[in-house]
C-alpha cells in the first residue's frame, strides 16, 4: 500500500471513531474486563494501521516526497492513538477531542494533497 492509500484509510477510520465518540455512551465502569476486551479487539487493527502509516509517511519524508516535518509524523501517530482511546472511553472534553482530530486531519490532508 502507498502512503496515499494508507492515509485515505486512516482518514475514513477517524471519521468512524469520531462518530463513535459522539454516539456511544460513556462506559459505566472503566475497569470492566468485557469492555476492555471489546476495545482491545476493536482498536488493534487501527493501531496496526497507524503504525504502518507512520512507517510509510516517515519514509516518504526521508525521500523528500512530503514537505512535512518528521516530528509531525510522530505527533500525528500519537494523536491518532489518543483519539482512538478517547473514542471508546469518552474521557475528554469535546473541545480537546476535536483539537486532536483536526490536528490529525490537517497533516493527513497535506499528505493527500502532496501525493495526488
Amino acid at each position: 500500500m502507498t502512503v496515499q492509500d494508507i492515509t485515505l484509510e486512516l482518514k475514513e477510520t477517524l471519521k468512524r471513531l469520531k462518530n463513535n465518540f459522539y454516539e456511544q455512551d460513556k462506559p459505566k465502569n472503566l475497569r470492566d474486563t468485557t469492555f476492555f476486551s471489546y476495545v482491545k479487539e476493536e482498536t488493534n487493527p487501527v493501531f496496526q494501521l497507524v503504525e504502518q502509516w507512520e512507517t510509510e509517511a516517515a519514509e516518504a519524508v526521508k525521500r523528500r516526497e512530503l514537505s512535512i516535518h518528521p516530528q509531525q509524523v510522530v505527533s500525528t501517530r500519537e494523536n491518532v492513538e489518543l483519539i482512538l482511546l478517547h473514542s471508546y472511553y469518552i474521557d475528554v472534553k469535546e473541545e480537546r477531542y476535536m483539537n486532536l482530530y483536526n490536528s490529525v486531519l490537517y497533516v493527513l490532508d497535506i499528505i493527500l494533497d502532496e501525493t495526488k
